[in-house]
């Protein structure tokens, strides 16, 4: 889904808004943001939404075993698991095809090529669950309890397939506490979004047809 189409504005945007201030509670509101952002990804990839899914319970469930042993050898091994199983997924996809052309090519073998279709926004939700355990093991950030708000923070739709990558110490918290309507922030957060799509739909778009045809 694009952010600049008239699906996103005046239907899924909408009824995020709807639902979100419907409910008061914050798990609740985490639950309403974690399920519009898993329809915000499928609507353009879901084949691949499981793999967004148990990337983000590998690094939620080493981050707790982080913390468990912290202080112990087996608190590095953990994060060490979670940097190999996380980053494995995305040289999967990202350069398997890469690796065997080039091996085909300098040793002549005939190795398979596995193509596999790049999944939207696989570096900027690897990268960002990895942060995750990162932070837990530099202690500047307890694990969270809850795979939903983890889980909310890492399918987060306002950045999912475009970034930026957030570090985990910074946004997983905003997820935690009471969030309260706030009138001005509405006014500025509004004010961002119009000014962002005038600069994508009426600057970007029409720049485009002269830089593409460059490139």
């Amino acid at each position: 889904m694009v952010f600049s189409s008239l699906t996103f504005l005046y239907l899924f945007l909408p009824l995020c808004f709807i639902c979100y201030y419907i409910v008061q509670k914050t798990s609740s509101r985490n639950v309403i943001l974690l399920v519009f952002s898993l329809v915000f990804y499928a609507w353009g990839e879901p084949k691949y939404i499981f793999l967004m899914i148990a990337t983000a319970f590998v690094d939620y469930v080493f981050g707790l075993l982080i913390e468990r042993f912290r202080g112990r050898w087996q608190s590095k091994l953990f994060l060490t698991f979670a940097a190999v199983i996380t980053l494995s997924s995305l040289a999967l996809f990202k350069y398997s095809s890469f690796f065997s052309e080039n091996v085909n090519s300098l040793f002549s073998l005939n190795l398979p090529s596995l193509k596999l279709a790049l999944p939207i926004g696989i570096s900027f939700y690897t990268f960002q669950t990895l942060s995750y355990t990162i932070d837990v093991y530099r202690k500047e950030m307890k694990p969270t309890k809850s795979f939903i708000d983890f889980a909310a923070f890492v399918t987060f739709f306002p950045q999912l397939v475009a970034g930026p990558i957030e570090r985990a110490s910074h946004l997983l918290p905003q997820f935690y506490k009471n969030r309260t309507f706030e009138y001005q922030n509405a006014v500025d957060g509004v004010k961002l979004i119009i000014w962002g799509m005038f600069k994508k739909v009426v600057v970007a778009d029409n720049c485009a047809f002269f830089v593409n045809k460059i490139f």
